[in-house]
């Protein structure tokens, strides 16, 4: 199963991986940080990944 891993450091809170993510998973916290809200449903497409200009979005398919 496919997991996102964010690092809030490098997270600006911009939500483009919020606006992106086909399946709806991410959300941003109230420190304004994306965090993965619905991981089950990550189905690991890299769309967040690939357009996060932070680097701050990470999809893990195995491991």
């Amino acid at each position: 199963m496919p997991r996102v891993e964010v690092n809030e450091q490098a997270c600006t809170g911009c939500g483009v991986c919020v606006d992106t993510c086909p399946t709806d998973v991410l959300r941003l916290d109230p420190q304004e940080k994306a965090f993965a809200a619905y991981p089950a449903d990550c189905q690991g497409c890299f769309v967040c990944q690939w357009d996060c200009a932070y680097g701050a979005i990470r999809v893990v398919v195995n491991g």
